[in-house]
């Protein structure tokens, strides 16, 4: 049971709502899809214009509209010297289209205004009352966190303050040593959200069309998910312009600048690319490598934790209108850097959680190593592994982190796989795997000067 006193309860969202997404009906009018007509002709204009004589069963799938929809713009098409019935079958859908030599022209122009040609937009109201409607998140619980991280060695109290952040729904500051695991942790994270939520391909927002969907991102459900829903979802008829999928997972690194935090004019497409934010609604952002973008750490912050705590956006489109987006997503941000020095005091302390990722006990390290020699298939040896936490770990100074035992190990294989033989976990393969995972050079006096050391991982 989701308690009322949830975050996603007290944003006044149903903590009762069915888990399946209230996909909108299948609009059976114009009127229904809450598109203007003359959008929806230039659609239909547009796709007939570069594909030529089309079924009509045809653009159903082009423009993701029902048959009767389409009928009626057609008619009115027709009506208007744009369209004309080009063949005629026995069925009432069985039926092409073709433009007229004034419709090819209008075409035209409409093609040269905006290229865009594909799924029918939804309205931004339909795409915010979706987005407020997914807004309830299925709870994350001790067992479900702990099966997920399982393998990564990490201390209960750590566990205990992720569970507790993605409870609160409260923006999440991973930061710790390159190589802790912070990247990876994340992204087990997204693992964790449950349920599925239907995605716009396209929203229209005045004259203007935005592409929401992105299938790298809004991936379809899994089997199990199609499988335990699949009865369910077989009884329920939805509107085809929005698609089914899991909640997106939405990573950006030290790529990320200051343009892509808006929407983005693609004169290809000849629509608005939705800004990485706008594809994560109802899911999770990652930002990775926090401190490592073009724009200042403090004013990338600033720019996602006010629309955060509003839970809306405000976007920009061409000539400097403004319009209002929904803004929903959990936030998670990782850095190998110092937070204090990173952000003000100010800033951290909006952070709702910070959560120091470090080097692994002595205890975690051992059950990690093993847990990744049987993923590598290689025998695991017990006095290999004292010699690499003895001598090679404690001699060097090198903390017990948590990709060490996947970088060695697959050093290891990729040794032996040159040689053509087995790998194997010996005190010999785990040294020449060390040389080859760490750069280092000793102090020394030559007539070169002095000597450098630096750690690589």
């Amino acid at each position: 049971m989701l308690d009322l006193d949830s975050p996603a309860a007290q944003r006044g969202a149903d903590p009762y709502a069915d888990p399946l997404p209230a996909l909108p009906p299948p609009p059976k009018s114009v009127r229904e899809t809450g598109l203007e007509q003359q959008l929806i002709a230039e659609l239909i204009a547009k796709a007939i214009f570069v594909a030529g004589k089309t079924h009509l069963p045809l653009l159903t799938t082009r423009l993701r509209l029902s048959i009767n929809v389409l009928r009626e713009v057609l008619d009115f098409m027709v009506a208007e010297h744009l369209a004309e019935i080009a063949w005629r079958g026995e069925s009432d859908i069985d039926v092409q289209y073709q433009l007229t030599a004034a419709g090819k022209q209008r075409a035209a122009a409409w093609i040269e205004r905006c290229p865009y040609v594909g799924p029918a937009p939804v309205t931004l109201d339909a795409y915010r009352a979706a987005v407020e409607r997914q807004a309830v998140r299925p709870p994350v619980t001790a067992e479900d966190l702990a099966a997920e991280l399982a393998d990564d060695g990490l201390a209960p109290a750590v566990r205990e303050q992720l569970g507790a952040a993605l409870y609160s729904g409260r923006a999440l500051l991973l930061y710790g040593p390159p190589g802790g695991g912070k990247t990876t942790l994340a992204r087990k994270l997204g693992r964790l959200q449950q349920g599925l939520i239907a995605v716009p391909y396209a929203v229209v927002v005045g004259q203007e069309i935005i592409q929401v969907h992105d299938a790298a991102l809004h991936l379809p459900p899994s089997p199990l998910q199609a499988m335990q829903q699949h009865q369910a979802l077989e009884r329920r008829s939805g509107d085809f312009r929005w698609v089914l999928c899991q909640r997106p997972v939405v990573v950006l690194g030290a790529e990320l600048s200051e343009d892509m935090l808006d929407l983005r004019p693609d004169a290809h497409s000849g629509c608005y690319q939705a800004p990485p934010h706008f594809k994560a609604n109802n899911g999770l952002l990652i930002i990775d490598d926090l401190g490592r973008q073009r724009l200042p750490a403090g004013a990338l912050l600033n720019r996602y934790l006010e629309p955060l705590d509003r839970g809306l956006d405000q976007l920009n489109l061409r000539g400097g209108q403004q319009f209002t987006a929904p803004f929903d997503v959990t936030l998670v941000l990782a850095t190998n850097l110092d937070p204090a020095a990173l952000l003000d005091a100010s800033a951290l302390r909006r952070l709702g959680y910070k959560i120091h990722v470090g080097p692994l006990s002595e205890a975690s390290y051992r059950l990690l190593f093993r847990q990744q020699c049987r993923v590598a298939g290689i025998a695991y040896d017990d006095a290999a592994l004292r010699y690499l936490i003895d001598e090679l770990h404690r001699g060097a100074g090198q903390p017990l982190l948590a990709c060490h035992p996947r970088e060695l190990l697959g050093r290891i294989a990729d040794f032996a796989g040159f040689c053509g033989s087995a790998p194997r976990l010996t005190v010999a393969t785990l040294e020449q795997a060390w040389s080859s995972l760490f750069a280092s050079c000793a102090p020394a006096a030559s007539a070169q000067g002095p000597q450098w050391s630096e750690t690589i991982v």
